[in-house]
């Protein structure tokens, strides 16, 4: 890659005046590796974090667990770090970093009263809670753990083929122009721009309060690396009369001026610069800017003053929002300009402009509302599109086409395609139906996973790939990283989505596409949530800080272990560790990695029914031992070596690999725990599918990537040499690409001449990640299938592409 770069984000010491840019950067803290203030030691510390932020005890649980505690040191005439929840609470809010605390306003309405029969809410109080952005900001600025994964000036990547290379939010070209406004004042030179990411969501709160609204604010900053983004702050207001005009129109106003009081102590410094600590421990001159405000289509239009169904972001006529012709952007001086000029009424119908609403980013330098929108991911496209219109077409054209009583049993085979899955980590099932009465992001988001293969058969070919590149799309955005070809395949997705999807108005399911993105969007226990909240941000404060200090390496028990060994010289039994089953995939915090495999520990010991498996051992043994030669001599049953020693049956297997598009830990680094097991949790038996990496050499169509099916993992020894092992059943690609439909890859479980399934033993190392494989169904209806009789069912699969982000990407 090559990276072209502004001179920006000089380092500087507190009295705002520029050093030597290769000097150490000063102290983090005076405090003494021993200092756990304000709690009494480290026992005390992971006490705290353990029973609030990982388990979130309640009061009465703390108070049983502490007494339990008592018990236990009567005897020894000693007590617990604590003597009950609120001595816990007291020493977490004595907790001097991350203390940014909760703040809050009332807005009320001050407008004209009508004489009588008053409105409640013109005399109703609306609470505003927030914490302070400046100081937030600040916070995140100077975490330690940050380091390495921040951003100090705007730059461009491109790729050794000359072609622009999008990462982190500094390579986009709106970064760089922000940067260019502010080096205009020359008072800014070697300043640090730091854009402030913003992103909001009413909430509608319904168990015990009356349906009370609230709206989420959540706040990041754009120099972080896309791996370790966080959002804090939050911000709500109690609007209700939802019928009521004007109502609507103060509810508008309300939240706008709400926005702009939040982040009024942000405002003196988007001109000139702040200075506060950095990551590295250095200090650095910031001049802050609003940046992308995320939010769903409802969300953008009371941000940005524009009518229902219009677009808040170009001038589209709301009758044709998908019509091919090109229209202007939406700019805050062109509203401004229309507003003076046109009447209220005339505003509304012919540009969609609610003419008495200021957008609050009107009063902050460098920001119009128009330009800032981003759209939300989740709501506007995952549940929006893929939930609210796709999966609600596919239902309408079933009833269109077959007519209600067929409709229910295609339906229910659906339903049972869907529940036959196999089972995948990270992937929700659904034994039931998909139907849900309330839909979930999280239900949207596992849905579309699975849901492409389970319509097959029952729908148009256009329908199909409608959907296929619907998904291409959503899993394309989602990229950790886009290059300028990843933006002409994005566009080539769109383009055949816009193709495909007629189908829907050819048959009579919808008349007209121009629709603007939708969303389906605790008594008052708002004060008790904020408080919690700072009560977690105190403590991951205190946790870097200690982190940093070196205070936390190991593990409690065995720095108290060193301990008494230091003092006593005690001989320690160190336990086997224990081997756990895990159904979800693992985030690997650190540095990038390679990839790797590894086999579960606490092997058992057991007999394998495979009749085979001495002459696949033999096999395995004669590949291992000349692994290196470049022309080895071919088995001989005869003269192969003979194994007579016993072997270590496993599990699981774990495989680690560097997927930044997925939830993933500070390097980009994932795991996920592959099964061999006869038992899941219990029940049925559970093996799963991998990627197998044959070489540079291998011939298929995903490039030296093979699929087998794992159906034990194992260990031995033979002679000097350790062996972790898998026994796997291949499977065969059955098509040279993917099946132009659906655009996934299809195999076929192997056999060898004799009918005889394909089986052979692999060394883990040799395994890539875990692989998901998903029946081609075809258009027979199928009966009720556990999903653990899967891969024993059909003949074809489909190598499931969209199990996760990082197998889009490899498959």
């Amino acid at each position: 890659m090559a990276l072209i770069s502004f001179d920006l984000g000089l380092k500087c010491d507190a009295n705002r005046s520029f050093i030597d840019q290769d000097a150490p950067p000063p102290p983090h803290t005076d405090a003494p590796p021993t200092d756990w203030t304000p709690y009494n030691d480290r026992a005390a510390f992971e006490t705290v974090e353990f029973v609030f932020t990982r388990n979130q005890m309640s009061a009465k649980q703390i108070d049983t667990l502490l007494d339990l505690w008592v018990a236990t040191l009567i005897k020894h005439n000693d007590a617990p770090p604590f003597a009950n929840h609120k001595d816990m609470y007291a020493t977490i809010d004595a907790t001097p970093l991350g203390d940014t605390p909760w703040k809050s306003f009332t807005m009320c309405y001050n407008g004209v009263r009508p004489e009588q029969d008053i409105p409640p809410w013109m005399d109703g109080k609306y609470d505003v809670w927030y914490r302070d952005p400046l100081q937030m900001v600040r916070s995140m600025l100077a975490n330690s753990e940050l380091d390495g994964g921040i951003e100090f000036s705007p730059y461009r990547d491109y790729t050794t083929e000359n072609k622009r290379y999008w990462k982190n939010f500094m390579s986009a070209d709106w970064a760089w122009n922000q940067a260019d406004v502010i080096a205009q004042n020359e008072e800014n030179h070697g300043s640090t721009f730091v854009p402030l990411i913003i992103g909001s969501d009413k909430t509608v709160i319904s168990v015990a309060t009356g349906q009370t609204e609230y709206h989420p604010l959540y706040l990041s900053i754009g120099n972080i690396h896309n791996s370790i983004r966080r959002c804090s702050t939050r911000a709500r207001a109690r609007p209700e009369h939802n019928d009521d005009i004007k109502y609507r129109n103060f509810r508008r106003q309300l939240f706008q001026h709400s926005l702009a009081k939040i982040f009024e102590s942000v405002k003196p410094f988007m001109e000139t610069f702040d200075v506060t600590r950095f990551p590295d421990g250095h200090f650095q001159q910031p001049v802050y800017g609003l940046g992308p405000y995320i939010a769903d289509y409802p969300e953008q239009l009371i941000l940005s003053g524009v009518v229902q169904n219009w677009c808040p972001q170009c001038l589209a006529n709301r009758k044709d929002l998908d019509g091919d012709q090109p229209c202007l952007h939406r700019h805050e001086a062109h509203t401004e300009l229309l507003v003076e000029q046109l009447t209220h009424k005339q505003a509304w119908d012919e540009y969609g402009i609610i003419a008495n609403v200021v957008p609050f980013t009107n009063d902050f330098p460098r920001a119009d509302i128009h330009e800032l929108l981003s759209p939300d991911i989740l709501h506007q496209i995952i549940k929006g599109t893929f939930k609210d219109h796709l999966v609600d077409w596919v239902g309408d054209y079933l009833q269109v086409t077959h007519g209600a009583r067929h409709v229910a049993e295609i339906m229910d085979d659906i339903d049972r395609r869907i529940a036959a899955v196999a089972p995948f980590t990270g992937l929700r099932r659904f034994p039931d139906r998909h139907g849900f009465r309330q839909w979930t992001g999280d239900d949207s988001k596992a849905l579309m996973k699975i849901y492409l293969a389970a319509i097959k058969g029952h729908v148009p070919q256009d329908v199909v790939r409608t959907f296929s590149a619907f998904l291409e799309f959503c899993y394309i955005v989602r990229c950790e990283a886009l290059t300028e070809d990843d933006l002409v395949q994005l566009q080539d997705a769109l383009n055949r989505f816009h193709k495909y999807w007629e189908v829907f108005k050819a048959t009579g399911v919808v008349s007209t596409f121009s629709l603007p993105c939708q969303h389906s969007l605790r008594f008052n226990a708002l004060g008790q949530m904020l408080l919690t909240n700072q009560c977690l941000d105190k403590l991951a404060a205190a946790c870097a800080d200690f982190e940093a200090r070196g205070m936390l390496h190991g593990s409690c028990l065995s720095n108290a272990l060193g301990e008494l060994r230091r003092r006593a010289r005690l001989h320690v039994y160190k336990p086997q560790n224990q081997s756990v089953e895990v159904d979800a995939g693992e985030i690997v915090d650190g540095l990038i990695e390679e990839s790797h495999d590894g086999l579960a520990a606490t092997p058992h010991i057991l007999e394998l029914d495979l009749p085979r498996l001495p002459l696949l051992m033999q096999e395995f043994i004669h590949d291992q031992h000349y692994l290196e030669d470049t022309n080895p001599p071919e088995f001989d049953l005869e003269t192969a070596q003979v194994f007579l020693g016993k072997v270590a049956v496993f599990n699981s297997a774990a495989a680690s690999f560097h997927a930044p598009s997925d939830l993933s830990g500070t390097g980009g680094m994932h795991r996920k725990h592959i099964q061999a097991t006869p038992s899941w949790r219990g029940g049925e038996p559970r093996r799963d599918c991998i990627f197998v990496n044959m070489g540079a050499n291998f011939d298929s169509p995903m490039g030296g990537l093979a699929v087998a099916w794992v159906l034990c993992f194992f260990s031995f020894n033979y002679q000097t040499l350790y062996y972790p092992c898998a026994i796997v059943h291949w499977y065969a690609y059955v098509l040279e690409g993917r099946d132009p439909d659906t655009g996934m890859y299809v195999v076929t479980p192997t056999t060898t001449g004799d009918g005889v399934p394909d089986i052979s033993i692999i060394h883990i190392d040799c395994i890539f990640r875990a692989a998901h494989l998903i029946p081609v169904y075809g258009p027979d209806f199928i009966p009720k299938i556990s999903p653990h009789d899967s891969y024993d069912m059909f003949n074809l699969y489909y190598i499931n592409r969209y199990a996760d982000h990082h197998a889009f990407e490899i498959v």
